[in-house]
């Protein structure tokens, strides 16, 4: 008998895991949250002009960057998981050259369409109360994608799907679990977004984002594998599904 997908379980699920292989990710956490700040250092350091080219350049590399640890903190993700039933190999979490393309590709895209509308807005003339509505419409919209396109990450570090194709990989397994991908917004927003924005008043607390952004990873991870076994009628017991 299969089990239905819940949140109670799945978030149970990934603090088994988040547990037994703690010490693995948290040092990658770490190694990776020096090695952006060194690199971010010395980026700052080697391009101080503000010219328009350079600062591309560097929001490249920033992007190229974040893109690479994500994928790399996906792939050890599953790989801890897989490895219960596999040989662990090192080099499995190190993300192919095509994935981090379409990661960048998603990025980009993403940007394009929040750049576009931002520059819409400002050209166009609009009175108050139709650029706030506007402004409304498009942040729904924006959400809505956002949470539809969730999972395009883990259909890319799991399946090595390609940009256009883990969109919509991850469109199609959100349908039907709006309330479920909402719940998922909520507990990232509690464990990520208001520590974040207490750091700016209080940086000690930037410490909890080292444990809490592996963790909601995880439980991102377990999500998209559970969907996954949900929509091919699996059983979702965690010997089976993860």
């Amino acid at each position: 008998m299969y089990h239905p997908f819940t949140i109670a379980e799945t978030l149970s699920t990934a603090w088994n895991i988040f547990k037994k292989h703690f010490v693995t990710i948290i040092v990658y956490s770490v190694v990776v949250f020096f090695i952006l700040l060194i690199l971010g250092v010395i980026l700052g350091l080697l391009f101080t002009a503000q010219d328009f080219y350079i600062d591309m350049l560097v929001s490249l590399i920033v992007v190229v960057l974040q893109a690479y640890t994500t994928l790399g903190l996906y792939k050890l993700i599953f790989t801890l998981i897989d490895s219960e039933f596999y040989e662990f190999h090192i080099s499995q979490i190190f993300p192919k050259f095509t994935m981090l393309v379409s990661y960048v590709v998603i990025e980009f895209i993403l940007a394009a369409l929040v750049v576009t509308y931002k520059l819409f807005l400002d050209k166009v003339t609009l009175n108050e109360m139709v650029r706030n509505i506007a402004i409304i419409l498009g942040t729904v919209a924006g959400l809505v994608c956002v949470l539809r396109i969730l999972f395009f990450n883990s259909f890319i570090a799991d399946d090595d799907s390609g940009p256009f194709e883990s969109i919509s990989q991850s469109i199609k397994l959100t349908k039907g679990h709006i309330v479920h991908v909402l719940s998922i917004l909520g507990i990232i927003i509690l464990l990520i977004a208001i520590p974040a924005k207490l750091a700016q008043y209080f940086p000690p607390a930037s410490l909890f984002i080292i444990f809490s952004y592996p963790f909601v990873n995880i439980f991102l991870a377990v999500t998209y594998r559970k969907l996954v076994y949900s929509h091919k009628d699996v059983d979702d017991l965690d010997s089976e599904t993860i």
